[in-house]
């Protein structure tokens, strides 16, 4: 299983190098597929997602394609996930993607469909990854006060890795995802945890962990 998981995309030469590794080929043969569902309910601008489209795009890839798995059914978007080499889980409200993750039925395929491809997650798209986001969102400190949009108060996660992302470190952003707060979240638990800034992500390989960075990460735990 091939998973690069980020705080903001696609956003310096050493994450694309990262991505140019895992997938053994050229970007000219690769196909993306970019899941924006998660930004469907956050509110404002919508800049950063352009932004991180754009990164996409300069990859010069074979093809970029962009889905979103909550307006359109399940027989419209799974032949487009499964042409694509690498499946892209934008940003946006964590709650929002796993509700629509289980509503749609992929989330009961992506294990199958992580055999020969790659995820990449941005923000929201990494943080869903673990077992269970919830303390991550809604711990005593509250990194970011997301808004649970589901009625159904999703909590738990694909379980894809046993660890949490923590995006934005030390973003202007979001006041409060700094180190001292992010520990207080890991004294409460003996979860591995990786605060990762938007110049980071978080490889996983066959099970083997590591951090790919030109900004600031922490490992706690």
């Amino acid at each position: 299983m091939k998973l690069l998981l980020t705080s903001a995309g696609i956003t310096n030469k050493s994450i694309i190098n990262e991505l140019s590794e895992l997938l053994n080929k050229p970007f000219k043969e690769t196909k993306l597929t970019f899941i924006t569902t998660a930004a469907n309910v956050e509110p404002g601008g919508k800049e950063w997602l352009i932004k991180d489209l754009k990164n996409c795009l300069d990859l010069n890839l074979k093809e970029l394609d962009i889905v979103d798995i909550a307006a359109i059914s399940k027989d419209r978007w799974l032949p487009r996930l499964e042409k694509a080499d690498v499946l892209l889980f934008g940003g946006g409200n964590a709650y929002y993607l796993m509700q629509w993750l289980i509503k749609s039925g992929l989330k009961e395929l992506l294990p199958a469909m992580l055999e020969h491809k790659i995820y990449v997650g941005i923000s929201a798209g990494s943080m869903v990854t673990t077992t269970d986001f919830y303390p991550t969102l809604n711990h005593d400190v509250g990194l970011y006060n997301e808004e649970v949009i589901s009625e159904d108060e999703i909590k738990l996660g694909l379980g894809i890795v046993k660890f949490h992302v923590i995006p934005h470190l030390n973003s202007a952003i979001f006041p409060k995802v700094r180190i001292p707060n992010i520990a207080e979240f890991a004294n409460k638990t003996t979860d591995t945890i990786y605060a990762i800034d938007d110049n980071s992500a978080v490889r996983v390989l066959d099970n083997i962990v590591s951090v790919i960075s030109e900004g600031e990460w922490k490992k706690l735990n």
